[in-house]
């Protein structure tokens, strides 16, 4: 039995494909999923699992070098925001409009669509290097 905390094998499996600079799109519920790109589908019912839950395990097992979030997530939601610059830590943010999110989500390799519906809940995960 794998011994990270990781247990959804479909995440880990893209987290384990995944190289240097490939994006992974963490979303709440109501973000459009590009059909060219993996949907990995947690969500339950509202607010189960949270976007923070999904964020906190993905980063456990995924080395991101950058983050990129929409602007609008400052007005419309920022205690959220905090809460994933606390767990981003010294990762940088780069802002973006929700539009270009959008956008840019087509070149993910996939994307977790959790059960949160906190407006502009979404990151776009820039995946790093261990060495």
């Amino acid at each position: 039995m794998k011994k990270g905390i990781m247990l959804n094998s479909q995440i880990s499996e893209v987290i384990a494909n995944m190289g240097h600079t490939d994006l992974l799109v963490i979303s709440d519920c109501g973000l459009p999923i590009p059909e060219n790109i993996k949907k990995v589908d947690i969500a339950l019912t509202k607010g189960i699992p949270s976007f923070i839950e999904a964020v906190n395990v993905v980063l456990s097992e995924l080395e991101v070098e950058e983050a990129f979030v929409a602007k609008e997530i400052l007005e419309k939601s920022p205690d959220l925001f905090n809460l994933l610059k606390e767990r981003l830590g010294s990762i940088p943010i780069t802002f973006i409009t929700h539009e270009e999110f959008k956008a840019t989500t087509k070149n993910a390799k996939a994307c977790i669509r959790t059960g949160e519906c906190t407006p502009y809940a979404n990151v776009i995960l820039k995946s790093g290097t261990t060495f």
